[in-house]
């Protein structure tokens, strides 16, 4: 997967403006290359996970050919999926899921599927 530099920068700059709580969005990719990152509110407001509350219309952009993936921050945590990632994956189960750590501006890429987590390499 190919994150190019301005769509990180997004991420970066979303999770940060978010702080203390989690930030999250979706990725917008198409043949493994992220074109733009739409931010999302984080309806828990919680630095301990996440819920996407976004324009509905999103969901509409696969229909268009585009693949969406998950984004979300980790306060202090590790670029890994956590156990309540792991248990909350529902509907993300198998698409791309990028998780940025604030405190190490690491950013990881990873596909979830039946409770295992298996990384995606990234890509500048």
């Amino acid at each position: 997967m190919v994150i190019p530099a301005e769509v990180r920068a997004a991420l970066e700059e979303h999770a940060r403006a978010e702080e203390p709580n989690e930030a999250c969005g979706l990725v917008v990719l198409r043949d493994g290359r992220a074109e733009r990152y739409l931010p999302a509110e984080n309806a828990a407001a919680s630095p301990y996970r996440f819920e996407i509350r976004t324009d509905p219309d999103n969901w509409f952009l696969e229909d268009e050919g585009y693949q969406l993936a998950v984004f979300h921050s980790h306060v202090s945590s590790p670029p890994r999926p956590s156990r309540t990632d792991l248990e909350n994956i529902g509907l993300w189960e198998g698409r791309p899921y990028l998780i940025l750590s604030l405190s190490t501006g690491e950013l990881a890429a990873w596909r979830i599927a039946g409770g295992e987590p298996a990384a995606v390499e990234l890509e500048s």
